[in-house]
């Protein structure tokens, strides 16, 4: 086996064409069997959004193995297919099982290999095949595939430790508060189990979180799901800033894989962080066993519905008021490229800031939030039209840090209180899970004794 590309690098290292090359197509006529109903029309928008010119060389690929998980730094792909799943058992060994039957069939597509070892066209031919096949054709389309556990994965509904887990979670990992003007749909919020499969190729993305699923039957289900396409910020230095379904260039101060120092004190957990209690611990309160999450990190997800008919209609001077840049280039109001510091003191005609301190880049930017900075990592999404008409479209907010309570919650009651684009957002879908470090390189996965996702967890 040739070596492959680390999650951190720019470029991927190519290898013998073992797989064939990429097809083109125009449509994603697959949302995965078994799992959630997306809808005839949201597939074809997910697909229709495709930007690739020209189809994928061969044998683009991360590793599985690494300090931290893959999906995260990693250079961020077109596609997602984000999942989150609830454990249908009470017993652990099922549900170490489970994540160890993931991490290989995930280290498996990984390297653009099927789920399974036999394959979708060999095997007992009256059985199922362990591999679904839609990918037979595609390489791995630098797919990297990334999860997390949710607060429900270590307590039940009436607050009793599962899987033996007790003492075990996180102070950190709560549910996330009710934010203003929430319009949360409890079908979209929550879950267990968080994956996160991102890829250059829709149909790469989709067949991850498929097999994923179809390995749980029995274990675990699929509690929700959502498609995404056309990355809204940049997670490496190489890659351009994108627009979102607004117009804008979106996430251009993203902490970036380049900035090792910024990662460490923003998304990374920390040794030093195990046993922290909340600010408003009492001294009653037992401190949490949790060092099990040093090299990993926190996973915000938010669903943020765009009102695109309102914002279509308003003026491109209230557009630029409301988000704080110029449409054309994404430099600030207060003058310069995309990439200048904005500048919030600067005036002009009657001594009015130029830019707007209600504005979202004044309000999100870290000097108004205590220097605090989150790894940004969402998707625009486009699920058809509701029963007025109107697009069910906007953006799949995805973002890791070291600590939600003091670097994304205090961050979005500012702006779900204050922010003028909040009038043309509707917050309809959430969660908050804790992503465990990597896997160590080397390893090997698969087996009653391979590393798998989640093991410091389960055996530290």
């Amino acid at each position: 086996m040739t070596p492959h590309a680390s999650p951190d690098d720019n470029q991927s290292a190519p290898e013998p064409g073992e797989r064939r090359q990429v097809s083109r197509r125009g449509v994603l006529g697959i949302a995965g069997a078994g799992l959630v109903a997306l809808g005839a029309s949201a597939a074809t928008g997910y697909a229709a959004g495709r930007r690739d010119p020209e189809p994928a060389p061969a044998s683009r690929s991360y590793p599985l193995t690494g300090e931290h998980q893959p999906g995260i730094t990693t250079p961020a792909q077109d596609r997602l297919h984000f999942a989150t799943f609830d454990l249908l058992t009470d017993d652990r060994d099922d549900v170490v099982a489970l994540l160890r039957a993931w991490t290989a069939a995930a280290d498996r597509m990984m390297r653009g290999l099927p789920a399974g070892e036999l394959g979708p066209t060999s095997g007992p031919y009256d059985a199922p095949p362990d591999d679904t096949g839609e990918t037979e054709d595609l390489d791995a389309s630098h797919l990297t595939i990334t999860v997390g556990f949710g607060p429900s994965f270590f307590t039940d509904a009436d607050g009793a430790p599962r899987f033996g887990l007790d003492g075990r979670r996180p102070a950190l990992l709560e549910d996330l508060p009710h934010f203003p003007a929430d319009a949360l749909e409890d079908a979209r919020c929550g879950g267990d189990i968080a994956v996160q499969a991102c890829a250059d190729d829709p149909q790469v993305a989709v067949h991850a979180i498929r097999n994923l699923a179809r390995l749980a039957f029995g274990t675990a289900s699929v509690r929700w799901s959502q498609l995404g396409y056309g990355r809204t910020s940049t997670t490496s230095t190489s890659q351009s800033t994108p627009r979102n379904l607004f117009g804008f260039k979106d996430g251009t101060a993203n902490v970036k894989a380049e900035e090792p120092e910024a990662l460490e004190q923003h998304v990374w957990v920390q040794p030093e962080d195990a046993g922290r209690r909340p600010d408003d611990a009492t001294s009653s309160d037992p401190a949490p066993d949790d060092a099990w999450l040093a090299g990993g990190s926190y996973l915000v997800a938010r669903r943020i519905r765009m009102t695109i008919e309102t914002w279509d209609r308003s003026s491109l001077r209230e557009q630029e008021t409301v988000t704080g840049r110029t449409k054309a280039s994404g430099a600030p109001l207060s003058g310069g490229d995309e990439h200048t510091e904005p500048d919030f003191s600067r005036t002009g005609r009657d001594d009015v800031p130029l830019i707007d301190p209600a504005s979202h880049v004044a309000l999100a930017h870290p000097s108004a939030n205590g220097g605090a900075r989150l790894l940004r990592r969402g998707y625009n999404y486009t699920d058809g039209s509701d029963g007025l008409g109107r697009l069910d479209a906007g953006l799949f907010f995805l973002c890791y840090v070291r600590d939600p309570a003091r670097q994304y919650v205090p961050m979005q009651n500012t702006l779900a209180r204050d922010d003028l684009m909040s009038e043309y957002l509707r917050h309809t879908g959430s969660g908050l899970w804790a992503v465990p470090p990597g896997l160590p390189d080397g390893s090997t996965t698969g087996g009653a004794d391979g590393a798998y996702l989640g093991q410091t967890l389960f055996e530290t």
